[in-house]
This record gives structure tokens, sequence and C-alpha cells, in this order.
């Protein structure tokens, strides 16, 4: 007898069970990268790492800086007047004092101005006299003729009042009377004439004499400016000091306001200093600072911030208060702290070389048993030569790595051995 064998069912046709088993091994495969984090495991030597502590402790708000002794005043020297070289009266280094020669040029051409204008001004000085010697013998002439006219009038005066007498008693003719009238009243317009004229001949002398001197004044002042110019070829120190640079020689061509070398004012001394610009916004006039010379410590503060960038650097000068070091020289260099705020309690961890990969923005932790470092996301603010003030992401008593991750900086988990 036969059995009738049924067929099983199955919940997926046997047809689908590639396609499901492809789809369960994704899903395993996306469970597990889902679980892990996408972290990725790097074991590292414990010996090659620089762990530092997480402190709550006292923070000081400062940074460090290379200062450099400049003098507080550097004067360049560059003279007026162009010229050719003629002497170098002092070399570099030699202390000078104001208004010393440093330097004596001569000009050719001055020298030929100086002869032109003087004399022009010679020229104009004769003319003047010339001038005045003919408007004097002309005044003289006048004056004379003047006198005549006077007399004149005086005369035919007579004259005419001898014939109106006569012509009263009726013993001259009428011809006579008038012609005698006629005399006195020409000689009285000619006097008022010729005093009309003298009045217009003095006014037109003395203006013409003015004019004359004025210019002479001036062509005087331009001598006299000219031969300023010829002083002005010895170039002069302006101030006390010492020569730091004098770069000229014998025979060399020397053109106006051209710089030939500089003066040092010793009188005091500033320091300049570079600083990362990292502290560009924090920087400003009145800082003060201080640095320590043969166990004694000295104070600064700071006078002028310049605010061009070079090389991710700018430039800052400091001047002294009070005490200065009793062998301060040029070029000496002083190591400097700056102070930039109050010092007060925050969260710091040691400066290392790791900040330089993240920027501050995340830093590997350890566990509590140390064999593990996790990757962990913090927010630093301020900074000194020792220490990053950390805003958030760790805690009091933590452990981290300082050193740097170059080698591992795409890692999640560090396991150290």
């Amino acid at each position: 007898m036969d059995i009738e064998l049924k067929k099983k069912k199955y919940i997926l046709p046997r047809k689908y069970w590639p396609w499901a088993g492809g789809g369960l091994l994704v899903i395993v495969i996306l469970v597990w990268l889902a679980t892990s984090n996408f972290s990725s495991t790097l074991r590292v030597d414990r010996r090659g790492l620089n762990i530092g502590t997480v402190e709550n402790a006292q923070f000081d708000d400062y940074v460090s800086v290379d200062g450099s002794v400049v003098p507080i005043q550097v004067v360049q020297i560059s003279p007026e007047e162009g010229g050719v070289v003629l002497e170098k009266t002092v070399e570099e280094g030699v202390h000078v004092k104001k208004g010393d020669v440093i330097v004596r040029l001569n000009n050719s051409n001055l020298d030929l101005e100086i002869l032109n204008a003087e004399s022009e001004l010679a020229e104009k000085q004769n003319m003047l006299r010339s001038t005045q010697l003919s408007m004097e013998q002309d005044n003289l002439n006048n004056r004379n003729e003047a006198l005549q006219l006077k007399m004149d009038v005086q005369t035919k005066r007579r004259a005419y009042k001898h014939q109106a007498a006569l012509q009263k008693e009726e013993l001259n003719s009428r011809e006579e009377y008038l012609k005698a009238k006629e005399d006195y009243e020409l000689a009285v317009q000619k006097e008022e004439l010729i005093q009309q004229r003298l009045k217009k001949t003095n006014e037109l002398n003395r203006s013409q004499v003015a004019q004359m001197t004025g210019d002479l004044a001036s062509m005087r002042k331009n001598v006299e400016l000219v031969r300023q110019r010829k002083a002005k070829l010895d170039v002069r120190s302006t101030i006390d000091g010492e020569i730091g640079l004098l770069d000229v020689e014998l025979g060399q061509s020397i053109s106006p306001g051209q710089k030939i070398g500089v003066i040092n004012d010793l009188s005091d001394y500033k320091v300049e200093a570079q600083v990362d610009e990292h502290y560009i916004d924090r920087v400003h006039t009145g800082l003060q600072a201080t640095f320590e010379q043969n166990g004694r410590k000295y104070r600064l503060r700071v006078r002028k911030v310049y605010p061009e960038v070079r090389e991710g650097r700018f430039k800052i000068d400091f001047v002294f208060l009070g005490e200065r070091p009793k062998n301060i020289r040029t070029g000496q260099t002083y190591y400097i702290d700056l102070q930039l705020g109050e010092a007060k309690k925050a969260i710091i961890i040691p400066k290392g070389t790791f900040y330089s990969v993240t920027g501050g923005s995340w830093i590997f932790v350890l566990d509590k048993d140390g064999r593990k470092a996790y990757r962990r996301n913090i927010r630093i603010g301020r900074q000194n030569p020792q220490y990053y003030e950390v805003l958030e992401g760790l805690e009091p008593g933590e452990k981290v790595i300082v050193s740097g991750y170059e080698s591992y900086k795409d890692n999640e988990i560090l396991v150290l051995e």
C-alpha cells in the first residue's frame, strides 16, 4: 500500500533563500558597525607617551617672550643738501654731542649759486644807489626851479601892484596895466604847477625806492638762505648719542635726504619682542611684564604694539618701570613674562605637542586602570608657557596624553602596552 508523502511548506520559498541570506549578512554588518561606533583601536608603547594630570589649580595668565635691548630712540642721519663726501670726521661706535660734525660734503653747484646770488645782490645795491643819486639830483633841480618861480611871482606881484596904482591915477596906459596883471597871474600858475610836480615826483620816488628796497631785502635773504644751504653741507648730529651706522665713503655722491647712517640715543633703553599672533587681541599698551637678571627682578611696561603681523608674529616695545640692570647693553636678550590677566583657579592640563594636531578641540583620556585611552572632545581657553586652561570636557584627576598625535590622529582608542 502506497503512503502519500505531504510536501513541506516554508514561510519563504526556497528560491528566495539566497536573497534572504545576503540581506541578513548586510544587517549583521550594519549592526556591528553601529555598535562599534566606527572606532578604530591602535596599540601604542606607553614609554613613548607623555601623560599629564588634569588639575584644578591656579592659572597664571602670562606669556613668555624673548626681548632684545635697543636704544630708546634711533635717529637717522640724512643730509639736507646733496654733495660729494669730502671728509668723514667720526667712525661707527663713537659717541657724539649734539651739533658735532659727522660728515663734510662739497657741492660746486651750490658754490656757483652763492656767487651768482652775491653778484646779483651787488648789482641791485649799485642800481639802488644810482637811482637814489639821480632822484636826489632831480629833486634839487625841481626845488631850484620852484625857488626861481617863487621869486618870479614876487617880482610880478610888485610890478602888477605898481601898474594897478598908476592905473588909478591914470598915469599909464591900459595895455601896460593888463600886461603886468597877466604876467603876475601866469607866474602864480607856474608856481602852482611846479609844486604839484614836486609832490607827484616825491610820491613816485618814494614808491620806487620802497620797491627797490624790498627787492634788495629779498635778495639779501636769498643770499643768506644760500649761505645757510652751504653750511648744511656739514652733516651734524641732532642728538647726543652713539654712531650706530655710518655708510659713506670718501668721494661718494650723496643725495638730499639719503640715509647714510643712524645715531643711537643712549639716554635710555627699550626692549623689543615678537609675540605669537594668537595673543594679538589680548596685548595692548599698558600691560606690565617682568624678567630676572643676576637674581634681581625688573619691571617693564608695554609702550607700543605694532599692528603688522609677519610670519605669524607681531612686534611690541617695552619700556622700563623703575630700575634698569646695571650692565645693560644694546643687543642683550631678556626672557620676559608678559602678564595678560589676573591669576585665578581653573581646570588646567600641561602643555604638549598634541595641540598642533588637535588645535585643542579633542584629546586622548586614559581610563581608570590606565590601560586604554579614549578620544574625547574638549574646549581649551587661555594658555601660558606651562599649562592650557580647559573650559569643558575634562575633570580634575583624569589622565591625558599630551605628547604628539601624528601617528594615531585618526584612531579612536589607544591600547597602552
